[in-house]
């Protein structure tokens, strides 16, 4: 089964088989602030900082829906101002990623924390850039770096990543205090709530991954395939047949092609 990891600033979804996990659906978090676009050269403030700063989130609202030649376009004039920041690196990164040039957005990723070791949203992004290329034992060292920044906004998403990292690896006890981290820091974090259901329900501890997936359920009210599929192994493993029926057609009727749908009949054809 695959797990999703969540990127910040845009948030990249990255995909190792499913979700997350990084086919790359980009979603932009538009910076604050009303940006005028000028059609040639690079001069639309008097500060240079000032003028990368608002060629960078043009570009990051450019990657937000896709326009990637005006994302870099404008990513290219902030780097005549400033050959050297790691924003930019950070941003051309993104683009490369999304175009499917995985060399060059991994050269510009590890440019930005060579000039920005402390740049956490960079390191976060390219830990599931590391995801996203089933490099699982890099991208948990880099989240596991990304935690450490205890001033970083992403930090609870960051814990949820290092967990899917180490599920990934096997490793689910570690994965399990990542979890518990990522709730103790956002007690509605809906992956780290159902990812704690799935590994409640393997040890055997039904009620508690019951309890897992009814906090799932009030921060989700559309469930996706995978939290069915809990609902679903929680009834089973309960023996209770009708609630059993009821997420059993759910899945079947809303997610007819998903990948948790085939696992259920191809268990129930053994």
């Amino acid at each position: 089964m695959s797990h999703s990891v969540i990127v910040q600033s845009l948030v990249v979804k990255a995909i190792s088989s499913i979700f997350l996990c990084l086919s790359l659906g980009s979603v932009v978090v538009v910076l604050s602030g009303c940006v005028t676009e000028y059609s040639g050269g690079t001069q639309m403030s008097a500060d240079p900082d000032a003028t990368v700063e608002k060629r960078v989130s043009l570009a990051r609202q450019y990657i937000g829906v896709g326009d990637w030649e005006n994302a870099k376009r404008n990513l290219e004039l902030a780097q005549q101002i400033d050959p050297n920041s790691a924003e930019v690196f950070e941003a051309f990164a993104l683009v490369y990623q999304s175009t499917g040039e995985n060399a060059l957005a991994e050269a510009q990723f590890q440019a930005a924390l060579q000039v920005d070791p402390s740049l956490s949203r960079a390191r976060n992004n390219y830990a599931a850039f590391l995801y996203s290329q089933g490099r699982f034992v890099e991208a948990e060292r880099e989240f596991e770096r990304v935690t450490g920044d205890t001033l970083y906004s992403g930090r609870p998403m960051a814990f949820v990543n290092l967990g899917l990292s180490r599920l990934q690896l096997g490793e689910k006890k570690e994965a399990e205090a990542a979890f518990t981290r990522a709730l103790s820091m956002d007690r509605r974090n809906s992956v780290a709530l159902l990812e704690m259901g799935f590994l409640r329900l393997e040890a055997g501890d039904t009620g508690e991954a019951a309890r897992y997936h009814s906090d799932y359920r009030a921060t989700a009210p559309t469930q996706s395939p995978r939290g069915l599929l809990l609902g679903l192994e929680i009834a089973s493993a309960a023996g209770d047949t009708d609630t059993l029926s009821s997420y059993e057609l759910a899945l079947r009727s809303l997610y007819p092609d998903s990948s948790e749908y085939r696992l259920w009949e191809e268990r129930q054809n053994r």
